[in-house]
């Protein structure tokens, strides 16, 4: 007992030089960040597939496999200095179904990077509300951002998956960029 208890004090000790020596500003020099916001509107088309219980609630109502979707598009960004990967908080709420006369509303909470070439990916959760029910899923999302003179068009592919039924959406809008800092 008394080897096990020197032994963990002696762990500690080790453990927390180490993590005192992880913060010390001699060892890491303080980096500086860029934060913008690239909110912007947002539209595309969503294609429900398989044939899971959310294909059979849209066809009660009358509402196909294939519903355009309309939104807004918050977006937060964290950039390191230099030609590094930007961190990416996005938030997407979209309105689906109005060429079939309903609002079938959607949000996504996605989390991921972009890179300094354009290319983006991430994942997070996802709620609709059908006509019947609202429902949640695990969205992953991927695409690319183009900059068009300080505009960006974002072109993205999401694939929202349910045990209800997965949904394959292609979304694109624009932004402009506003730092924050």
């Amino acid at each position: 007992m008394k080897k096990i208890f020197g032994s963990l004090v002696v762990g500690m000790f080790f453990l927390t030089n180490l993590t005192l020596g992880q913060t010390s500003p001699s060892v890491f020099k303080e980096l500086k960040f860029g934060e913008k916001n690239l909110g912007g509107p947002r539209l595309g088309v969503t294609s429900v597939i398989g044939n899971g219980q959310l294909v059979y609630d849209l066809k009660q109502k009358h509402i196909g496999r294939f519903i355009s979707q309309f939104g807004w598009h918050f977006e937060y960004q964290v950039q390191p200095e230099g030609d590094r990967p930007s961190f990416v908080i996005q938030f997407v709420p979209l309105v689906a179904g109005v060429e079939y006369g309903y609002l079938v509303p959607s949000a996504s909470l996605a989390m991921g990077i972009r890179l300094p070439s354009g290319f983006e990916f991430g994942m997070g959760p996802n709620a609709i509300v059908t006509p019947t029910k609202i429902s949640t899923a695990l969205v992953v999302a991927g695409g690319y951002v183009l900059d068009y003179g300080g505009v960006l068009i974002p072109l993205n592919i999401a694939l929202a998956t349910n045990q209800d039924g997965n949904r394959l959406s292609f979304v694109f809008g624009y932004s402009i960029t506003k730092s924050s800092k």
